[in-house]
Parts: C-alpha cells; structure tokens; sequence
C-alpha cells in the first residue's frame, strides 16, 4: 500500500475510532438511517458518519476524487453478494451518485463537491436496494457479516458449521490447492498441458 494512501485512510479511521464499538458487537441502527450511515455502521461498525472522513475512506487511491470505479465499490456493486443485479441498474446507481454531487460535470467527485453537496445543501447517498456496500476482501467480509454476529473468541474450529462457515472454510482449501498447484507447476522445467497439440509427437 502506497504511504499516501496507508496515512489518508489511518486519519479516516482515527477520526471515527472513538465511536466504532468494540470487536463482536453490531452497531444498532436507526430504522430512519441514510444509506451511508447504515453503510458505516454495517460494514465498518462506526456508530456515525463524519463527511469528510466517509470521503477519504472511500478515496481508496487517495486522488482526491471518487471516480465511477470507487462509487461502484462503495456500493459493493462489484461484489459476488451484487452477482444477480442487472449492469443497467449498477450503471444508473453510479451515474445517479455522480448526478447528484458533480458540479464541475468531470464525471467525478472532488472531496469539495462532496462536501458542499453534503454539508451545505443536505445531500445523501441514495440506497439503491443493493445491500450495505460489501466493499472488504472475504476475509473482512465473513468476519464482519457472519463470525461476529454467531461466534467469538472461544469459538472452536469444530464448532464452525455454519453454512457460511463451511463455504468459507471451502473457498480457502480451493485457494491453497491452486496455489499448490501452480507451485508444482512452476517448479516443472516443461509444463506439457502448456505445448499446443499440433507440436506434441504423441
């Protein structure tokens, strides 16, 4: 990770530290809660939303500005859970988010058109229907929405057999076979499923 970006998402997270809970709680929330609040407290367990930290959480190059790329990812749009949502409708949510806070018309927010949107003019992220924005890697995912809604530290591993725990748990023995595999594979002078046909003389 570039120091830049480690430094500008270290503040974010300092910034809303003192209100996040503790490991293995849910953050309650509002049943009249906006999108990124709920988004905060679901997927980051902070109990309120500070503009400008939300911002640079989110600026995961740390350009200053969100591209469609990152407002995609904020909505977790890109994500498997996101898997049976029609392109049209992630398109449209994008452009909509990009509607509504691009003064400049440069197809991106600045961290100023954020702010101005948000603090002066009382803008919210719309919730398009899509979920929390799942936006971590599985790792963080499973360990957010699942292990620490049903486990604890004194879980034990034959007491992980949850559904979610076996698929999980699955995923990672695909994972290392294949990384096994392609470690066999780089250690073989010739791989011979690599030769086209036409070259092989059996």
């Amino acid at each position: 990770m570039h120091s830049h970006l480690a430094t500008s998402i270290s503040i974010a997270l300092l910034t809303l530290l003192p209100t996040a809970l503790s490991h293995g709680h849910q953050v309650p929330i509002s049943d009249d809660a906006d999108w990124a609040t709920r988004h905060m407290a679901e997927e980051h367990h902070i109990t309120n939303l500070d503009p400008s930290a939300f911002f640079t959480l989110h600026d995961y190059d740390s350009s200053g500005q969100w591209s469609p790329d990152e407002i995609r990812r904020t909505y977790g749009l890109d994500d498997e859970s996101a898997k049976d949502v029609p392109q049209e409708k992630k398109t449209n949510a994008v452009q909509e988010v990009i509607g509504m806070f691009d003064e400049d018309g440069d197809g991106a927010i600045s961290r100023e058109e954020w702010m101005d949107g948000w603090v002066k003019h009382g803008k919210r992220l719309p919730d398009f229907g899509t979920g929390p924005g799942h936006h971590g890697d599985d790792e963080y995912e499973y360990e957010i929405h699942h292990f620490e809604k049903f486990h604890d530290e004194n879980t034990r591993e034959e007491d992980l057999t949850h559904p979610e725990d076996i698929a999980h748990f699955r995923k990672h023995d695909e994972m290392d076979a294949q990384a096994e595999y392609q470690e066999q594979m780089d250690r073989m002078p010739i791989v011979e499923q690599n030769i086209p046909q036409k070259f092989r003389r059996y």
